[in-house]
């Protein structure tokens, strides 16, 4: 088929005015004007109008399991009474509420124009429950070791054992150690193994309060008197940053997605310094949580002018009142005014797909690309169209996903 739009946005060259994209099964094929493909006399044309076309968005980061929460957390004092409080409520609920959580959360980042998500699965026994993914979803395993009495290999072993129950095209598999203060070094290490023998991404929360800091560096503060209080084992705490504790072990290198990366030193950063430009690990924002919780400002020009490459996500509805991307770019817009409208747009598209190994084939309109796009209206000149897209606030009406146009 053949799709026409008044302006295609490629993300791989600047925009086409009266663009066309060629698709054949679920692959694009070509991308140009219309008259530019002409040569392509096979199969049906879709005309859009007055539209936008572009790469579909790709979430970095969302935990779909509690998008029953938006709202139930009032902004909390400290990150840990938010830990506290997260825990008391995921005791109250059971698997029917999990799975409708999920249900809800894809319906909510589809309407939102989300065509891939990295969802952080928490209950993995879920997965045999439910239905095909309606998006590209990246399920990241959440490993967690130092609360639960169970051994490290056992955590890894039910991990491979939960990548075995999905067989849909748009299932892919990854591993996420949940953070440096649930998860031990050997879990990471362990990971790292796992994820090099089978392919797979891997993901962490890290440095993502001054909670978090203080105990890793200080051996105090709230969040270290309540996982001592848990009996996990407190002898890594005291001397190194949470980043640095991870990095300077080798249970986190540049092919890592990181989230958050709130409270850096000057000692991170010397360490980020030390990669070539451009080969420093991927790093997730979730600009709705950051305000949420308040965090000191979230340094993006720094990590940008070491050469991270900077994805934004959601998190979950825990911790944010949106799973709408376009939300999370105006949020970023707000606070780091220097950067240009596809700069931002880059932070969901070409950016995440990079991280997630997917270069060229998501994140971009070219030929070999898989054809997931979205739609959107547009009124504003033609010089001026990612700064519309970034002020889209409607639900998306057209989306494809893996070449099929979704209802």
């Amino acid at each position: 088929m053949i799709i026409r739009a008044r302006t295609v946005v490629t993300m791989d060259g600047p925009p086409i005015e009266n663009g066309a994209v060629a698709i054949e099964d679920n692959r694009i094929v070509a991308v140009g004007t219309m008259p530019d493909l002409h040569w392509v006399t096979d199969g049906a044309i879709i005309d859009l109008g007055d539209q936008v076309l572009m790469p579909g968005l790709i979430n970095a980061h969302c935990h779909l399991d509690y998008t029953m929460m938006r709202g139930a957390i009032s902004p909390p004092k400290s990150f840990t009474a938010w830990v506290q409080r997260i825990n008391a409520l995921k005791r109250s609920l059971d698997s029917a509420d999990y799975l409708d959580a999920i249900h809800r959360g894809f319906a909510e980042l589809r309407k939102w124009g989300t065509t891939s998500v990295c969802n952080i699965e928490a209950f993995p026994e879920l997965m045999t429950r439910l239905d095909p993914s309606p998006l590209r979803t990246w399920w990241f395993y959440e490993m967690i070791d130092i609360r639960h009495r169970v051994t490290t290999e056992d955590v890894v072993a039910g991990a491979l054992a939960f990548f075995q129950h999905r067989a849909n095209s748009l299932d892919t598999f990854g591993l996420s150690p949940h953070a440096p203060y649930t998860a031990s070094l050997d879990l990471y290490h362990l990971a790292n193994a796992c994820a090099s023998s089978f392919t797979m991404p891997l993901t962490t929360h890290v440095a993502e309060s001054a909670e978090e800091f203080a105990m890793f560096r200080n051996a105090g503060g709230p969040l270290y008197d309540f996982m001592n209080s848990i009996q996990r084992p407190m002898g890594d705490c005291g001397s190194v940053t949470p980043f640095g504790q991870l990095w300077r072990s080798g249970a986190v290198d540049a092919n890592w997605l990181l989230v958050h990366m709130n409270t850096l030193t000057e000692e991170d950063f010397l360490l980020l310094a030390e990669q070539p430009l451009g080969a420093g690990p991927h790093v997730v924002h979730c600009p709705g949580s950051h305000r949420y919780f308040s965090h000191p400002p979230f340094p993006y020009r720094r990590l940008h002018d070491l050469g991270v490459n900077l994805c934004l996500g959601t998190d979950s509805l825990a911790s944010t009142d949106s799973l709408s991307l376009f939300h999370e770019m105006r949020l970023l817009r707000e606070t780091q005014p220097w950067l240009s409208p596809e700069q931002i747009l880059r932070t969901v598209t070409v950016n995440p797909a990079r991280a997630l190994r997917r270069r060229g084939q998501l994140g971009r309109i070219a030929p070999g690309a898989l054809a997931d796009l979205i739609a959107l209206p547009v009124s504003a000149t033609f010089g001026h169209v990612h700064e519309e897209i970034i002020e889209h606030s409607a639900p998306v009406s057209w989306t494809m996903i893996d070449g099929q146009i979704l209802p």
